[in-house]
């Protein structure tokens, strides 16, 4: 099971560094192979699985996305704790609503993350 303590400070730290466009802090949160899945990975890196494997890949993703929205800001709306899992749902780019989903391993860094966003 997830600790509250831990849970609360992935939360603030995550969204933390995405705000600040910091993106080796936000990769910090991950193993070097996570995987993640997102429907903007479709979007912004052509990939039509939407799915990326590595923090390479990921991070070159997400680097391309922060200098498409320089004005960034997430907001924390909600933190659900999982048994190796956490949700969080915040509003995102344009203030609309988005979830995505944590999984970790037994290092306590992200293994896989699944992205949601409002239609």
């Amino acid at each position: 099971m997830i600790e509250k303590d831990f849970a609360e400070e992935f939360a603030k730290d995550w969204i933390d560094a995405w705000n600040s466009h910091d993106l080796e802090r936000v990769l910090s949160h991950y193993s070097d192979q996570f995987e993640m899945f997102s429907p903007k990975i479709i979007q912004i890196a052509g990939e039509p699985s939407g799915t990326l494997k590595g923090k390479d890949a990921v991070g070159n993703y997400w680097a391309k996305a922060l200098d498409l929205v320089p004005d960034l800001k997430f907001e924390l709306i909600a933190l659900l704790i999982g048994v190796n899992s956490l949700t969080l749902t915040y509003k995102g780019v344009g203030g609309r609503l988005a979830a995505e989903v944590f999984y970790f391993g037994p290092d306590h860094k992200v293994s896989k993350a699944c992205a949601h966003y409002a239609v």
